[in-house]
């Protein structure tokens, strides 16, 4: 009698939580099914080769355009920002992996906790500061920076995990052959977890694909013409997004949900990515 009553017990438990999962996967699934649908009606109003690269309709004329000069900015945005942030999430975690007892390391692992932690928008803020005000101008350089920081913690705390799973074991046959704390770290551990590297450039890379506070006071909103110096204004489709979802024109609120839905779709094939990257990891 005992057992089965802890069964009863275990299958409502198991119950309960799959009913508790569900109310909280249907906002998400709601939301992504939205965007989906009318993402994909937009686009295909206007092809999705000229939504892709035409400029975005004048408010309220009716006409329909697409967000070509805010998806080349995304992609400036994220390959700038991936170069400048993530050789300085490889120094972070290399430093704090093989000097983890070093004041210094011990200072700039409570640094990328901090920064895990910080508001966005105030990345935005310095960055405006030190960058934007000197030029003169919003840029794309800016923005890049912005990012830069808000994937930085991201990115070398993933570093950091794997690179620490190396078993000692391959470490100390490093050093055996003479190699010296970073020949090791560059030549053995690296290597090894080659594979978890490249799941934390996603990570930062995802994290700043959709970004939108800390491009509001150093990208500039340049979406009517495409740039042609990373030292001007630009724009990112997180940003087109924010402003024209507010619009009362309604061929600027279709050109988001068609800008929603391009970002959507970047951040599955990113997911796709890291799932097909975690299943050869070995920690």
């Amino acid at each position: 009698m005992r057992l089965s009553r802890d069964k009863v017990l275990n299958a409502l438990v198991a119950v309960l939580a799959g009913v508790v999962t569900l109310g909280g996967l249907v906002p998400y699934a709601a939301i992504i099914a939205s965007t989906v649908v009318r993402g994909a009606k937009a686009i295909a109003s206007v092809g999705i080769i000229r939504f892709l690269t035409s400029l975005p309709p004048a408010p309220g004329s009716g006409e329909l355009g697409g967000a070509g000069p805010s998806l080349l900015g995304t992609v400036l945005l994220t390959v700038l920002s991936t170069l400048a942030g993530v050789p300085l999430a490889f120094c972070l975690a290399l430093l704090i992996t093989e000097f983890p007892e070093n004041p210094v390391s011990r200072a700039l692992r409570a640094l990328v906790k901090g920064l895990l932690e910080l508001p966005t928008i105030v990345a935005g803020m310095v960055v405006y500061t030190l960058v934007v005000v000197p030029m003169g101008t919003p840029s794309i350089l800016a923005g890049s920076l912005a990012l830069a920081i808000v994937m930085l913690p991201y990115v070398t705390t993933h570093f950091e995990t794997y690179l620490s799973s190396v078993p000692r074991l391959y470490r100390e046959a490093g050093y055996a052959i003479g190699l010296s704390k970073a020949g090791v770290a560059l030549r053995v551990a690296a290597p090894i977890v080659r594979k978890g590297l490249l799941v934390g450039v996603l990570v930062g890379v995802s994290r700043a694909l959709g970004e939108t506070a800390p491009l509001l006071f150093t990208l500039g909103s340049a979406r009517y013409y495409y740039p042609t110096s990373v030292l001007g204004p630009g724009d990112s489709a997180s940003l087109l997004i924010y402003n024209f979802a507010m619009m009362p024109y309604p061929n600027l609120r279709e050109v988001a949900w068609g800008a929603a839905l391009t970002i959507l779709a970047s951040y599955l094939i990113i997911s796709l990515i890291v799932q097909l990257c975690v299943r050869g990891v070995e920690a």
